[in-house]
């Protein structure tokens, strides 16, 4: 065991649990064009279960981001997972209509299934009366990290409309934000301003909700010309408590959370992904106010570790 190995374990965690998992879960969505698919994952033990909603980055899907769905499912977390629109087993063409608004189909789809709880409870067997519903987070990497920020109370400059409006949505009461685009205009590179719009004028004022941003020093992404640094925005520009965990030497996929197979990642780096698993885990029982051991565990040992895979700042 290396010391970065050591310095992980050292972040408690409670006992896994085996984890029932049901998808497709399909909620009807008028105007969406289509259903809604959803997966469902819930530990077989416990109850007052804090709830994850959690958005995939740009073309993924509910089958994606095994390392994290799983091993917070397994550790007392109900996490849900939609298939939004431009995930690439929906095939939506890029001249369809829908697509300069695809931004917001995203949140319409996270606000949809906390509209539909009860359904999605339902579905699962032995999951009925076991959520807490006054501990929601929104969690969501790349595209998906906008998605549940603007849940958190993000602002979005609408392509279509021209204006933003708030989106927010107040069951949400924490969230995590993983490789998150950061401020627009002049900072984006022209391929980001032409083909993802919704890129242009983010507004991060207004994120008042508990958030742990996650960003890779090393995540050099065709989108801002500010290299590494835009992923921080979310953090630096927005009010409130928020926290900040810079993982060193990590590109866009964090060492590989988007799933389980090498090709998933260009960072692979177990490791890395971890501690991303313990930190989150531990910041958002932190944030849901389950308990403070964790995350204070977790900045400790990342503090005094001799080695250090990262640094956490708060504010």
């Amino acid at each position: 065991m290396t010391t970065s190995d050591a310095a992980t374990t050292d972040i408690p965690i409670t006992a896994p649990s085996p984890v029932i998992s049901v998808k497709p879960a399909v909620l009807e969505a008028p105007g969406r064009g289509e259903g809604l698919q959803v997966r469902i994952s819930a530990p077989t033990t416990g109850s007052e279960l804090p709830v994850i909603v959690f958005s995939h980055g740009f073309g993924s899907s509910l089958n994606g981001y095994g390392p994290l769905t799983d091993f917070w499912a397994a550790h007392g977390f109900v996490v849900i997972q939609p298939t939004h629109l431009d995930s690439r087993t929906v095939g939506l063409p890029q001249d369809d209509p829908r697509t300069p608004r695809l931004w917001r189909f995203r949140v319409q789809d996270m606000k949809h299934i906390l509209d539909q709880l009860d359904l999605l409870e339902a579905a699962v067997p032995g999951l009925d009366g076991r959520l807490d519903r006054d501990r929601i987070a929104a969690v969501g990497h790349s595209f998906g990290g906008q998605t549940a920020g603007t849940l958190l109370g993000l602002r979005v400059l609408d392509p279509v409309s021209g204006k933003t409006e708030d989106l927010s949505d107040s069951r949400i009461k924490a969230g995590v934000l993983l490789a998150t685009a950061g401020r627009g205009g002049a900072d984006l590179t022209p391929f980001a301003a032409e083909n993802l719009p919704w890129l242009k004028g983010p507004d991060f004022a207004h994120m008042t909700t508990p958030t742990l941003v996650v960003a890779g020093d090393r995540d050099e992404l065709p989108l801002s010309v500010r290299g590494p640094e835009w992923l921080a925005d979310p953090y630096h520009l927005s009010p409130g408590h928020k926290s900040l965990l810079t993982l060193f030497g990590a590109e866009h996929s964090l060492g590989g959370i988007a799933g389980y197979e090498v090709r998933e990642t260009t960072d692979e780096n177990p490791e890395r992904v971890a501690l991303i698993q313990r930190v989150t885990w531990a910041y958002l029982r932190h944030a849901l106010r389950v308990e403070d051991t964790g995350w204070t565990a977790a900045q400790k040992t990342l503090s005094q570790s001799v080695t250090p895979m990262g640094r956490i700042e708060s504010k």
